[in-house]
């Protein structure tokens, strides 16, 4: 009997801990291979931001966004590759302004050259980078998205269209506050996208571009397609090497490793 509790115990632990650890490994090796190989292929630096739901703590699923933390590892990254010019591989809903702002200033200055990849999404934020790069390359069915502030969770233009719809006098200190907030977010907002949309579209169409990404004219979430994306004179191709596919996949196998883990602690407990 107290054999087969030790080997009941040698079993959980081989299946919660070890056997997870070591398919984790070897995901994480097939990555740094793949990588290996799209870099001898196109003899450039593959940088990748990309975000997908990770164990937290007690096992709970946290949403990943860009952040600071991000900002400061991508800009290093870029920094370290030198001549090269940078696959910069983006699958995020988008995240904190500053952090994206850095990360496209950064791209901006990378003379080199740098090709934005999404296979599947690259919004608001990831938008913004897309926006930075020499040229995008998406799935056909990939999307990117606009990329209007939001303050406290709400469209900075809801703010904006309460002040013109409303008398004064109707309307509560705070919410006046707010949409003093988002004007100024809002034009911050167009004038970065202006200067990276510039050297792309010129002078004229650059500012009708950064005005209709940041205006609030469709939801945050609202999908921009391929199509849609090249009437708007983006640089946008959908000629995507498989292997951005591969890896993309092969970045969501490592995280479910991670998540199906903490799911069998949480079922464990």
């Amino acid at each position: 009997m107290e054999n087969l509790q030790n080997l009941l115990w040698l079993w959980m632990i081989l299946g919660f801990t070890i056997l997870p650890a070591i398919r984790q490994a070897l995901v994480a090796m097939r990555r740094r291979s793949l990588i290996a190989r799209i870099e001898r292929q196109r003899g450039t630096r593959v940088i990748s931001l990309i975000h997908r739901q990770q164990a937290g703590f007690l096992g709970a699923l946290m949403a990943r966004y860009i952040n600071l933390d991000d900002s400061e590892q991508i800009m290093e990254k870029v920094r370290a590759a030198g001549k090269k010019p940078i696959d910069l591989v983006i699958h995020t809903p988008g995240g904190l302004v500053i952090a994206a702002s850095q990360i496209a200033r950064v791209l901006r200055a990378h003379t080199p050259g740098v090709t934005a990849i999404v296979p599947q999404y690259a919004m608001s934020g990831g938008t913004f980078l897309c926006l930075a790069s020499d040229q995008i390359l998406m799935d056909q069915n990939a999307m990117l998205g606009p990329v209007d502030p939001q303050i406290n969770g709400m469209p900075a233009s809801a703010y904006a269209r309460v002040l013109k719809e409303k008398e004064k006098s109707q309307i509560l200190d705070n919410t006046i506050m707010m949409a003093d907030m988002s004007e100024k977010a809002t034009n911050q907002l167009q004038q970065m996208a202006f200067e990276l949309l510039k050297p792309k579209l010129g002078k004229e169409r650059a500012t009708e571009v950064a005005t209709m990404l940041t205006e609030g004219r469709w939801t945050h979430d609202y999908p921009l397609y391929v199509e849609h994306l090249q009437e708007l004179g983006l640089p946008v191709s959908t000629a995507i090497p498989a292997e951005f596919r591969q890896l993309l996949g092969l970045s969501g196998a490592a995280q479910a490793q991670v998540v199906k883990r903490a799911a069998k602690g949480k079922s464990a407990r």
